[in-house]
């Protein structure tokens, strides 16, 4: 099969005989000899060209006919870095499913985000992905399935619905074309290995598992991505820019604890680092609802930038003399994300012209005052303890905010607000009212480029504000924010222009990859966001 995604059919063959796992999902290998499809990093012998077929998705070698290896386990790859470095349609419209979109809203729901017909969002992803969006969510919730299948004590009801089908016979039967097994033959087959996950089911059920306030789903699982990975500019900036109380660092494990706004309850997301060399993160999910599942893996994997491709920027940037000496100290580095993009724009707002701390002070007292908490059976020791506010929560506080005169500090927003300009609060006011109304989108499928037209538009939202958004909120991989202090005096500590429009012209260079560019410079810095917290000696782990 050719699609403008692969590589020519030598650099493929070149990837398997090599088992070069940087191509691993954004390559699967289909075997006409034996049926299945594998990585190129399978360890299996490779088999002989003319038994080879190349495919640009797992949907595409399913539709095709193959089965998944048994032993690569191809559908586990960490995701194409390509989905998040365009921002073509079909880019946007692999960040929708992969967070659950056509499960949710079916394949209109997916075309009318994308602001195209069912037929024209099925002829593209066809002529370029080798699936239409049905068969490649197919794919991923039989991906989602089987993780659950093999690793938890899950009921099959209940993995079907977390795996986000619509029915115990469509998850069934999508197993067995997948995988050639049925899931109790998946599940016994695990048995007599290692187990990947843990899970504390809830109540089993003959529907969809519903949030009823009672023990939450608790899962344990290992997300996957490219090494390396250099975890303390990565977790330390996640860390230092932290709104208290809505992430948390528990520095005698190392996890990192966030909550979780998800489509269908609310969650969290603990997160463990491992050397940066062994490609995975540890992760406990507590949901309140199953089927948030594939939402809350793809948020997290977004916050923590899992599908990029660190030896292909980190080549490119290696072009650049002033940069190569910091790929070499600090490879892998990755942009700290978010996962959820709308929150991400008000946090951006209150970091306007102050510290990071200062930042994450005023939000909590906004977090505590306007947001919700976060309900006792979802905590973990230590960990979250509200959500960050709506947009629709932020713009009924604000319309019901005292005026300046009137502010005594003892209503709750005045609580929240001590001090706070009030060009701030119409900044954010502002942002709140777009995000409403739909004039701001601000989702994995948004248009970059209407994004930041639409934020530039708006009253206080400057370049440095439109850069930082688009660089955290919208894993925009070329964005670059030369106004920004840190970014200024990093540049300045390697001989760069500090002042930002020289700074900009030479950053001109390190298209399309300023946004690592950017991390890569935070990361050389001193400053708190490029290193992990020291643990005190007296701090002592407590366990969940």
């Amino acid at each position: 099969m050719t699609t403008s995604l692969l590589p020519d059919a030598e650099a493929c063959i070149k990837a398997v005989r090599t088992r070069d796992a940087r191509f691993d999902g954004r390559l699967y290998v289909g075997v006409t000899s034996t049926g299945i499809y594998c990585r190129p990093s399978c360890p299996a012998p490779p088999p002989n060209r003319e038994h080879l077929t190349f495919h640009p998705t797992a949907a595409a070698a399913q539709r095709a006919g193959f089965r998944a290896c048994r032993r690569c386990r191809p559908e586990a790859s960490p995701g194409s870095p390509e989905w998040n470095i365009r921002q073509d349609t079909t880019a946007r419209a692999m960040r929708l499913i992969a967070d659950g979109e056509v499960d949710r809203t079916g394949v209109e729901g997916l075309a009318a985000s994308l602001g195209y017909s069912s037929r024209q969002v099925e002829r593209v992803l066809r002529a370029e992905l080798g699936a239409g969006p049905i068969a490649l969510a197919r794919a991923q919730r039989a991906s989602t399935a089987r993780t659950l299948i093999e690793g938890t004590a899950l009921s099959f009801t209940e993995i079907a619905f977390a795996a986000g089908f619509s029915s115990v016979r469509s998850f069934n039967e999508t197993v067995r074309a997948v995988f050639a097994a049925s899931p109790s033959q998946l599940r016994a087959a695990r048995r007599n290995g290692r187990s990947v996950a843990v899970v504390r089911p809830g109540q089993a059920a003959d529907r969809a598992p519903q949030d009823d306030g009672g023990t939450p789903h608790r899962l344990r699982l290992r997300l996957a991505y490219r090494p390396p990975l250099h975890v303390p500019s990565l977790f330390g900036h996640l860390i230092a820019t932290a709104v208290p109380g809505v992430e948390t660092w528990s520095p005698a494990s190392g996890t990192f604890h966030r909550a979780l706004r998800l489509p269908h309850g609310l969650g969290v997301a603990s997160l463990t680092p491992d050397d940066g060399e062994r490609g995975r993160i540890d992760a406990e999910l507590r949901l309140s609802d199953l089927r948030d599942l594939t939402s809350a893996v793809q948020r997290c994997r977004r916050l923590l930038d899992l599908d990029a491709d660190p030896v292909g920027i980190d080549e490119a940037m290696s072009a650049d003399p002033v940069l190569a000496e910091l790929v070499a100290s600090t490879p892998g580095c990755r942009l700290p994300g978010t996962t959820d993009p709308e929150e991400l724009a008000f946090r951006v707002v209150l970091g306007q012209q102050v510290s990071t701390t200062a930042a994450g002070t005023t939000g909590a007292r906004l977090t505590r005052a306007v947001g919700d908490p976060l309900p006792d059976a979802l905590r973990v020791p230590d960990g979250p303890t509200h959500l960050f506010p709506t947009a629709a929560a932020l713009a009924s506080a604000e319309a019901n905010a005292p005026s300046d005169d009137d502010d005594d500090g003892t209503a709750p927003w005045g609580a929240a607000w001590p001090g706070m300009p009030a060009s701030r609060r119409e900044t954010l006011h502002g942002v709140a009212d777009a995000l409403t109304s739909g004039r701001l989108r601000l989702d994995v499928g948004a248009p970059w480029a209407e994004a930041r037209r639409e934020l530039a538009a708006l009253r206080g939202i400057g370049p440095w504000s439109v850069e930082m958004i688009a660089l955290r909120g919208l894993g925009d991989p070329d964005a670059f924010p030369a106004t920004d202090l840190g970014t200024r005096l990093a540049a300045q500590g390697l001989g760069l222009p500090g002042d930002p429009r020289p700074l900009t012209a030479r950053a001109e260079t390190w298209r399309p990859w300023r946004s690592y560019a950017t991390a890569l410079l935070w990361a050389s810095s001193d400053h708190a966001v490029a290193r992990l917290p020291q643990p005190s000696p007296h701090t002592k782990e407590t366990s969940p």
